[in-house]
């Protein structure tokens, strides 16, 4: 099974963890699509979406789905999205695609998030993956000073603007041993919009796609 069809399995699998009138929060990358192409075949029975980035809105609309403000929408049932890297205890590492504030917010709006990914992405522990920190433009080099501190080499995200306006500093060679506090210690930092380390609102449920089926945790 080659690697966009265990994305499709976990993509699809999630839609069992909706139900009839639900709003649904929609995440944004590659395994995230699958899922709306899923959501879909579905869509009369749900009551809309809220996305989580300006591309997603724009696929949810072109399948005919109702995209709503989160701010008109009050707390979602669930929330469907993608990582970057995942552990056993669900704490996760998200924003390869740069969505990751808006992501953040929408999970921590949600009852119930639901990670969907092929299983390459479970690991250990995080931070092989270079860990993304979305930053305010004039706050780049003191943000980045502060993350050498902690041990990391930060790379600017060339030519890239977040949704948001602000640039993305991808943080490389972190070894990311308590999550929790980690994204406590990065978003305290003057000028950090967000970090993208999900674990003070980790995913509820894990769902991965490999050779033998689906994995859930």
């Amino acid at each position: 099974m080659d690697i966009n069809d265990k994305k499709k399995l976990a993509a699809e699998a999630a839609i069992d963890y909706i139900q009839i009138g639900d709003v649904v929060g929609v995440g944004t990358g590659s395994t995230a699509n699958y899922f709306i192409d899923a959501l879909a075949d579905i869509k009369g029975k749900i009551d809309g979406a809220v996305a989580s980035s300006e591309a997603s809105a724009r696929l949810l609309q072109s399948h005919g789905i109702r995209v709503l403000d989160l701010n008109a929408t009050g707390q979602l049932p669930v929330y469907i999205d993608g990582a970057d890297e995942a552990t056993q205890q669900r704490s996760l590492i998200k924003g390869g695609g740069g969505a990751l504030t808006r992501e953040k917010i929408v999970a921590n709006a949600s009852r119930k998030f639901v990670c969907i990914a092929d299983d390459s992405k479970l690991v250990a522990s995080l931070g092989k993956f270079p860990l993304p920190v979305e930053v305010i433009p004039m706050a780049r080099s003191s943000v980045a000073r502060e993350l050498v501190q902690l041990g990391g080499v930060p790379e600017l995200r060339e030519g890239f603007t977040t949704d948001n306006g602000n640039i993305i500093l991808d943080v490389h060679n972190l070894e990311i041993l308590q999550p929790a506090k980690m994204e406590s210690d990065i978003s305290v930092m003057a000028g950090v919009v967000t970090v993208g380390i999900f674990a003070h609102r980790p995913a509820d449920v894990l769902l991965l796609g490999g050779d033998s089926g689906l994995t859930t945790i």
